[in-house]
């Protein structure tokens, strides 16, 4: 029977050169018997001891949405409303198999659901927070498999053997029009419509759609998941050349965020590196 692989992870979230407020969250958390918070920036955020052995590994970036009431609100209370979730859903997680499918789909997807509604609530009961929404993208990993929740313009990577592939597709205006063959991609960086999502939790949008995917790992895979104030700046290119330099996930995520900053720093810069060593 082969070994599992030791996984290395690390997150980082940095202001950037301009923004006054950091709207990014991150969370990384080992999913037991119960759920164990290895890394967060969650300020009330609890750590647990480990009471098992480590079965399962939640990832997780939240991008809050820039020009929108409190997007660092909307961005907290998905990251810590995910974090309970999983907290009271690890049990079940845990006992699904390759063969639940559709019940691993659906569970994930009421992490989404669950925290638009918490989002949704806060924004009716805040007036000065009405239209705060954010991104979600997070990696629920059962070796040797990574579902990827997403939805919004923040990513998940998969670096491999020294290719870069993106694990998921931004659910922008711009994206669309990419996909229908309106505009070419290098183009659609340009414009006003690379930043208008059509798909978010929170915000103006309409019916939410979590998009779920299902990657197979191997030894020596890097994982990584970063909002868009890192690949506004880095291009996957210079992002692959970092990752092929095999540093440790806390150096190749320091890598990154100081490429960004570098870059212009327009944004905040969120990232989580994930290695399979």
């Amino acid at each position: 029977m082969s070994r599992i692989p030791r996984l290395e992870a690390f997150g980082i979230t940095d202001l950037g050169q301009i923004r006054d407020v950091n709207e990014d969250q991150f969370l990384i958390a080992d999913l037991t018997k119960a759920m164990a918070v290895e890394q967060t920036s969650l300020p009330d955020a609890r750590t647990t001891r480990r009471i098992d052995r480590t079965k399962g590994k939640l990832l997780l970036v939240a991008d809050g949405m820039g020009g929108h009431a409190a997007g660092d609100k909307a961005s907290a209370l998905v990251a810590d409303t995910v974090s309970r979730y999983f907290r009271q859903m690890s049990p079940l997680l845990l006992q699904l198999d390759s063969d639940d499918e559709s019940e691993l789909d659906r569970v994930l997807k009421a992490a989404v659901e669950k925290s638009a509604d918490v989002v949704a609530f806060e924004s009716q009961r805040t007036p000065s927070r009405k239209g705060m929404g954010t991104t979600l993208t997070m990696a629920y990993l059962v070796w040797p498999t990574a579902y990827v929740v997403h939805i919004g313009d923040s990513r998940a990577y998969l670096f491999r053997n020294g290719e870069l592939e993106q694990l998921t597709t931004d659910h922008t205006v711009a994206q669309q029009l990419v996909d229908g063959g309106a505009m070419e991609a290098e183009k659609a960086k340009r414009t006003r419509w690379a930043s208008v999502l059509w798909n978010v939790i929170g915000g103006t949008s309409g019916k939410l759609m979590p998009v779920v995917s299902k990657v197979a790992l191997e030894a020596g895979d890097l994982m990584l998941l970063c909002t868009d104030g890192l690949t506004k700046h880095v291009t996957d290119r210079d992002v692959a050349k970092i990752a092929a330099l095999d540093l440790s996930s806390e150096e190749t995520c320091r890598r990154l965020v100081e490429s960004a900053n570098a870059g212009g720093g327009r944004d905040n810069i969120t990232v989580i590196v994930a290695k399979f060593v």
